[in-house]
């Protein structure tokens, strides 16, 4: 049983009210040139809601929607060319046989190719107007030359780089060499030209994980699209947290002034190319249960089981007003999944309020982090079946116990630290709390209770024991030591041996949680991984690996690479701290499968190595990745960064 992390169709989110608004934008002015964000914090479901935008497109006459995410690329020399030639390929795979839409888009392809050949020399500086070129030009003229013709640098002739640059030359007389508006506009108009020999009424591109680009390549994706932006029958969409964006812009360009006014300029920047935002709330308590609820369900039954499509459909009615709200009920689950309502659905709805309160105000409503948490809930009971103790985990116990871990590893780390020391696997600290939450009138002792009953113990204002002081300081602990079920008399060993692989067993409750919330930031933004990484900086030796050990393990259980997963720009950025983990991190390459790699790997692992040894060791993983045909996406992107470095070496 598992939850996709990835986008989904299935709105358990109401997400498609979003989704329905943005089309009705699109659809309202088909021929007015827009720009639309949809922002939300990372994992907050921006991926979800353009899925369903390009759902409703598909299939629709003179509508082509293109999909294009921006972190696949990152690493590549050009995001902005990149993101030019995938709009037009699209344009050209989606019409194959017409003949007005191949030399159209030949033209473009060819404007591109002079575009990168004249990147470094800035216009046409290296034809006969000024002599001999540099070393750098020539270098750029050649590859544009290899692109354009379809040859191999062996089997270029000088024949063929003259001819190459006399055609490019002569493409760009109209476009007044040395005025880029009359070069934008020219650009403009030749894409028009490409619509309308492709019979498109209404290009929509899909613009997708932007803000996980690291600043240039987010700079480059959106400079790119400011080309479109006064082009008629065009739509963006562009799905990213804003606050990404801000910095992205600020450390492109670090000597803006500092704003005189309300607005920074970095958002002047972002308003200017985004003309209508959408912002997608965090979900509120009332949400955060229904949707555990349909995630487990949907985990254990399916999206295609016709208890769970009336459930979700009951849902989605009872969440159209989320201030009136009363979540799935029992009535509703019966409802929906029969009378007898099956044992797992029955424990979705259970462990849903069970963990709710404490889970919404930690994850601060996020679906992604939701997910994470439940994903991981479900691995270790199934890690206990494997290891054949399953019949000794409880899904409310282990649940209990996670939001501990997860929310507050230090105190987690004292409770598994003495339950493990113990002959019973009990805690007396945990027993000794649970006895005083009790007599300060939320819940009975553990000893008195039945499994899975509140009772109200006396009123009143007892005395602090002292082995818990520490404890009942924290308002959080003394709020999870009221959610049912009581721990006192139950073994723990169970619950503390599968969580092992997660826990850093670094002698300190401090130091644990230190790394803990570092590791955290560490599987969250590009912003967020590099600061964390600079906290990194002086740890020892021992804590640093198990830190990198902690964020690979977490990347390897999603099983699913075919676009970058969260983590691993925290494990890049800590190696370029920590230049010690060259080693770790080639390794956590060969780790991965090819079959299942995306285009982002050979770049992303090839802009790292300093060391002289791992570089030669992971020239041999690229080769392993060029050779391989199974995969034809990473045996490409792998063939395309071998060529980069032949030509920088």
């Amino acid at each position: 049983m598992f939850i996709s992390d990835h986008e989904t169709a299935t709105d358990m989110l109401q997400y498609e009210a979003i989704a329905k608004t943005v089309v009705k934008l699109i659809q309202g002015s088909p021929g007015v040139p827009v720009t639309i964000g949809v922002h939300g914090d990372w994992g907050a479901g921006k991926s979800s809601v353009l899925k369903m935008t390009q759902a409703a497109f598909e299939g629709k006459d003179g509508v082509l929607c293109i999909w294009f995410n921006g972190w696949a690329f990152e690493g590549f020399e050009d995001a902005k060319t990149v993101v030019l030639e995938t709009i037009i390929d699209e344009i050209k795979r989606a019409r194959p046989k017409v003949q007005k839409v191949k030399d159209a888009a030949r033209k473009l392809f060819k404007r591109i190719d002079w575009l990168k050949a004249a990147k470094k020399a800035g216009g046409l500086a290296f034809t006969v107007a000024t002599g001999m070129p540099t070393f750098g030009q020539i270098g750029d003229l050649i590859g544009a030359a290899r692109s354009a013709l379809g040859k191999s640098a062996a089997d270029l002739t000088r024949e063929d780089i003259e001819g190459f640059a006399d055609e490019t030359t002569g493409l760009f007389k109209d476009a007044e060499e040395d005025s880029v508006p009359a070069h934008i506009h020219a650009f403009r108009k030749e894409f028009v030209e490409l619509l309308e020999a492709a019979e498109i009424k209404q290009l929509i591109v899909m613009v997708d994980d932007l803000d996980r680009c690291l600043p240039a390549t987010a700079i480059s994706t959106l400079e790119a699209i400011r080309l479109f932006l006064f082009v008629d029958r065009t739509a963006f969409v562009i799905g990213a947290d804003e606050m990404m964006i801000e910095y992205a812009v600020k450390e492109h360009f670090p000597d803006l002034p500092p704003s005189a006014g309300p607005v920074s300029y970095a958002r002047n920047y972002l308003e200017k190319l985004i003309q209508v935002p959408f912002r997608i709330p965090s979900l509120g308590v009332a949400e955060t249960r229904t949707y555990i609820t349909l995630l487990l369900v949907e985990a254990e039954y399916g999206a295609d089981n016709e208890g769970f499509k009336k459930l979700l459909s009951a849902a989605r009615e009872d969440m159209r007003r989320p201030w009136l709200s009363h979540g799935i009920t029992p009535r509703i689950m019966e409802e929906s999944m029969g009378k007898n309502v099956p044992q797992a659905a029955d424990q979705a709805m259970v462990l849903a309020g069970q963990l709710t309160a404490m889970l919404a105000e930690g994850t601060k409503g996020n679906p992604r982090q939701i997910k994470r948490f439940l994903n991981s809930m479900m691995l270790r009971k199934e890690i206990g079946e494997a290891r054949g103790f399953g019949g000794d985990i409880s899904m409310k116990v282990l649940g209990k116990l996670m939001l501990a871990e997860r929310f507050k590893a230090d105190f987690f780390e004292e409770v598994a630290r003495e339950a493990s020391a113990s002959d019973d696997g009990r805690s007396l600290r945990l027993k000794r709390l649970e006895e005083f939450v009790a007599a300060s009138g939320a819940l009975a002792p553990a000893e008195s209770t039945k499994p899975g009953t509140l009772l109200r113990g006396k009123p009143g204002k007892p005395s602090v024991p002292e082995e818990i002081e520490d404890w009942v300081k924290i308002d959080w602990i003394h709020t999870w030591a009221c959610i049912q079920p009581p721990l006192a008399s139950i073994d723990l060993r169970p619950y503390i041996f599968v969580t092992r692989d997660k826990r850093m067993s670094l002698g300190g409750a401090g130091a644990t949680s230190q790394l803990g919330q570092i590791a955290d930031e560490l599987m969250a933004t590009p912003l967020k991984a590099k600061t964390a990484a600079q906290r990194a900086r002086d740890l020892t030796a021992q804590a640093v690996k198990e830190l990198f050990d902690t964020v690979r393990l977490r990347i390897l259980e999603e099983d699913a690479f075919s676009t970058q997963p969260a983590g691993v720009v925290g494990l890049v950025e800590l190696v370029k701290v920590r230049p010690e983990l060259e080693g770790s991190l080639l390794e956590f390459a060969q780790e991965l499968s090819a079959d299942k790699l995306g285009a982002w790997a050979p770049a992303v692992f090839g802009n790292v190595f300093t060391d002289r040894t791992v570089q030669g060791e992971y020239q041999v993983v690229l080769k392993g990745w060029s050779d391989q045909t199974d995969n034809k996406t990473l045996k490409k992107a792998a063939e395309l960064i071998s060529q980069i470095k032949e030509k920088r070496g």
